[in-house]
């Protein structure tokens, strides 16, 4: 019987222990608030608010700041590689590395069979054609004295139309070299000319050499005073990327240097392998500090829209988030999650969590923790 007694009290201890216990997890309690939950209850209001500060949330305009590497690339309508159409032997040379260069300007000369037969063929169809003009001119001449015969002057006619088309397309030949078909003599060097104005930035040209018509390029001419920059942004980020944004770029060899840029172009597939978009955007170069394949750091910067701006001061840490304290009554508080976007300059750029108008604890939040 005592026995049973005793094991009754036991039950009972351990029954209060466990109330107190639950009590201990759900609520905190001293002289001057009182924890339940997320809540606080404020039970001395000088006691509470002498250890705080209050303020209401502002809104202010802020550019959601992307950051990712990019590299130079040059504008594809402002690249040329300089190539001969034709096999054969460089018997001048014009330029030299780092020269300016105007469309059209020669580059360099070259004597190629495959361009003697070009010319051969273009003097060729000229004489036919001549030929033909001169025989229609002669049936013209028969018929109208009588001598002729229409048929005859229809063929000869017929006859003159085929060879002006074959000069027509021998001389379209030769202008896609930049030749003066007019002048040109038969036999001359084939000029190579710049289709671009720019800079050589490239010049493998050497006179005597021979060139195969399948030889990498020996000449680059590049026009480099505005370049892209071809940057990788990250899926969860190419929301915040827009055509016509603007852009700071910093590359490490002017680090005191901030270059400014426009988007130009968000690529619509995403790379299998680096999960990243590519997003291509123009910069003005006319300086000439960013070179071809150097490696920058981007800042986009998002079209402006209005965040929540609070005291960096207000924000507490929890275990898995940052939260404020908001007053929701003058003697309530409420422990809120909040997403921080950015901290700079002693305030804190909110995301979600907050509205307008909210009043928070500013200062001395950790008071109520």
């Amino acid at each position: 019987m005592k026995k049973i007694k005793i094991f009754q009290l036991f039950l009972l201890a351990s029954m209060l222990c466990l109330i107190g216990c639950k009590k201990n997890e759900t609520q905190q309690e001293n002289s001057s608030f009182v924890i339940k939950g997320d809540s606080v209850f404020v039970k001395n209001n000088d006691a509470v608010f002498s250890q705080i500060k209050l303020s209401e949330v502002e809104t202010v305009p802020y550019s959601k700041e992307v950051i990712t590497a990019g590299t130079v690339q040059p504008l594809p309508t402002q690249f040329a590689y300089i190539a001969p159409p034709f096999a054969g032997r460089v018997v001048k040379s014009y330029i030299k590395l780092g020269q300016k260069v105007k469309a059209n300007t020669p580059l360099f000369e070259i004597v190629s069979p495959d361009f003697t037969n070009t010319q051969k063929e273009f003097f060729q169809a000229k004489s036919e054609k001549e030929l033909a003009q001169k025989e229609l001119q002669r049936k013209q001449d028969l018929l109208s004295n009588g001598v002729g015969s229409q048929k005859e002057m229809e063929e000869a006619a017929s006859i003159l139309q085929i060879a002006e088309k074959e000069y027509e397309n021998t001389y379209a030949a030769l202008q896609v070299y930049h030749v003066n078909a007019e002048n040109m003599a038969l036999g001359q060097p084939l000029i190579i000319r710049s289709p671009i104005a720019g800079e050589v930035i490239e010049n493998n040209v050497i006179t005597g050499q021979y060139i195969k018509d399948d030889s990498d390029p020996i000449a680059i001419v590049a026009d480099l005073s505005e370049v892209w920059i071809s940057a990788q942004v990250k899926e969860k980020d190419i929301r915040f990327i827009h055509e016509n944004d603007e852009m700071d770029i910093f590359i490490a060899a002017y680090p005191e240097k901030t270059l400014k840029g426009k988007v130009f172009h968000v690529e619509e597939a995403v790379d299998d392998d680096t999960r990243a978009i590519k997003v291509l955007s123009f910069v003005d170069n006319k300086d000439g500090l960013l070179k071809i394949g150097m490696y920058t750091t981007v800042h986009f910067l998002d079209k402006p829209a209005d965040f929540i701006q609070i005291p960096e001061t207000a924000l507490l840490q929890g275990e898995k988030n940052s939260y404020v304290f908001v007053q929701k009554s003058p003697d309530i508080f409420i422990k809120t999650p909040v997403e921080v976007e950015a901290t700079m300059d002693g305030t804190a750029i909110i995301s979600k969590g907050l509205s307008k108008n909210d009043v928070i604890i500013s200062e001395g939040g950790y008071y109520l923790k």
